[in-house]
């Protein structure tokens, strides 16, 4: 197996997917002769044809609009909206439409539609550049939402919301875009996949549970290394689907270690960290040796480049978020 990163993973499940399935197509802003703002779809067009790799205008709710159109037609569309905070003004064909196209037809249609975007901090960009208002999205009924954290995430997960038969917002963390590489077990033809709606347990531990998703899960990692030190030894949650929530998987650990920190890079207020605590408090509450503890971003705008590293949780204040549910 040939180590990648988690943007080059990427690259690798939409080639394979394309190749074995000829209703995959891609679209979205540069994504064919430019291969994508970041480069994750290099290659595809020049490979499959500018039918099936398709550069659009810059009007995110056409190319959203146009790929239910193609999805309940017999196609698999799968859209690049170039970062999270263009995403917008799509809002209206993802909720009104492409999450409910199911329901609405009473099942006589699906609508298997991928859209991939960049979120979160992490390059030091501009406004709308860094958003992680994933929320919005998991409000919504009839619409996954997928965040991978490591390579091998990033490509078994992306062919599984190719697959699926209803529409997937995939979301992947800039910051972790080439931070690492790691091998990822395709098999000999490239067939590799993880069902949607599943959670990984990144570390065992016993004194404390922590749960996360997205470029968080390495922060996560990194405070449990300074934990430790101090013979500490938490359980590392990542979510990787983000909607459905793997329930069964958190409560398991929590009523393992008794303790949950639950950490993630949205803004605080109404975020899925919210949903997680009661959760806990409601189905293992019993079983708490402490309050839930959540580590967040603020309740602000992504700050400009310089103020970045200030804003979202870091392995220092997920430290002092464990040692005070262990001081409880």
């Amino acid at each position: 197996m040939v180590k990648t990163t988690l943007l080059e993973a990427i690259n690798k499940a939409l080639h394979y997917e394309m190749g074995r399935d000829s209703s995959v197509v891609m679209l979205g802003e540069d994504v064919g002769k430019e291969g994508g703002v970041f480069r994750a779809t290099e290659g595809l067009q020049q490979k499959y044809g500018a039918e099936r790799v398709v550069d659009t205008p810059l009007a995110e709710a056409g190319i959203v609009g146009s790929a239910i159109g193609m999805a309940i037609n017999g196609l698999r569309p799968v859209c690049e909206i170039q970062f999270f905070g263009f995403i917008y003004p799509a809002m209206n064909q993802i909720i009104n439409h492409a999450s409910r196209m199911r329901t609405r037809s009473r099942g006589l249609y699906t609508c298997p539609l991928v859209i991939r975007t960049p979120y979160g901090i992490g390059i030091k960009a501009l406004e709308h550049h860094s958003e992680s208002t994933e929320s919005y999205f998991i409000h919504t009924p009839g619409l996954k939402v997928v965040i991978p954290s490591t390579a091998s995430d990033a490509y078994g997960l992306l062919v599984s919301a190719i697959r699926d038969p209803d529409p997937v917002l995939f979301l992947e963390p800039t910051k972790l875009y080439r931070a690492f590489k790691e091998e990822v077990p395709i098999d000999k033809s490239g067939e590799y996949t993880i069902p949607l709606g599943k959670a990984r347990t990144m570390q065992e531990g016993m004194d404390c549970t922590l749960i996360s998703w997205g470029a968080m899960v390495k922060e996560c990692e990194k405070a449990a290394e300074l934990l430790a030190k101090e013979e500490i030894f938490p359980e590392i949650i990542d979510l990787r689907t983000v909607s459905p929530i793997d329930t069964d998987a958190i409560l398991k650990s929590v009523k393992k270690t008794g303790r949950a920190v639950v950490v993630q890079e949205a803004p605080r207020t109404l975020g899925l960290s919210s949903e997680i605590s009661a959760l806990i408090m409601e189905k293992a509450m019993m079983d708490l040796q402490a309050p839930v503890i959540r580590v967040t971003s603020f309740d602000i705008v992504p700050p400009l480049p310089k103020a970045e590293h200030y804003y979202a949780p870091d392995p220092y204040r997920i430290y002092r978020g464990v040692k005070k549910v262990l001081e409880y």
